[in-house]
């Protein structure tokens, strides 16, 4: 007795479409993975000036003077990020986006343990396909806003 819409014979993909199924999904994992990111994207570039923050704090911030391992601080979090109006002045200078971005962190004690936290804040500006970073006011962790 068979069951309706069932067969006990086993299924076989033929290798023609296997090759094919296989064709595109390696085709749709490579699209929009790259380390390029889209030009048309007005922040395409910030991950890695944010990576060139976050190894600039490891290397000069005060509390990530105590080194274990190598490392000083761990637990970094960028908290928040908000673009930021640009000026007459920026524009004339052919800035296209402004970015503010918080991160925390936590320095590291000589056994191991969490030490002090600390927190950075960066304004970045691109023009062009560069990014540059200064300094920032300290902002509110969580919407970014200026403190009073």
């Amino acid at each position: 007795m068979r069951s309706a819409g069932f067969s006990s014979e086993r299924s076989v993909i033929k290798p023609a479409v296997a090759a094919t199924l296989f064709a595109a999904l390696l085709s749709a994992c490579s699209q929009g993975g790259g380390a390029k990111s889209s030009s048309s994207d007005p922040y395409a570039g910030l991950d890695t000036q944010i990576l060139a923050w976050r190894t600039e704090i490891e290397a000069s911030h005060p509390a990530c003077a105590s080194k274990v391992e190598g490392k000083g601080c761990q637990d970094f979090q960028v908290m928040c990020k908000a673009a930021q109006e640009i000026t007459p002045d920026e524009t004339a200078k052919g800035v296209t986006a402004q970015i503010v971005a918080a991160m925390t962190f936590a320095g590291r004690n000589p056994d191991g343990s969490t030490g002090k936290s600390g927190s950075s804040f960066a304004t970045f500006s691109k023009a062009g396909d560069a990014w540059t970073r200064a300094e920032a006011k300290p902002v509110n962790l969580t919407t970014c806003a200026p403190l009073a």
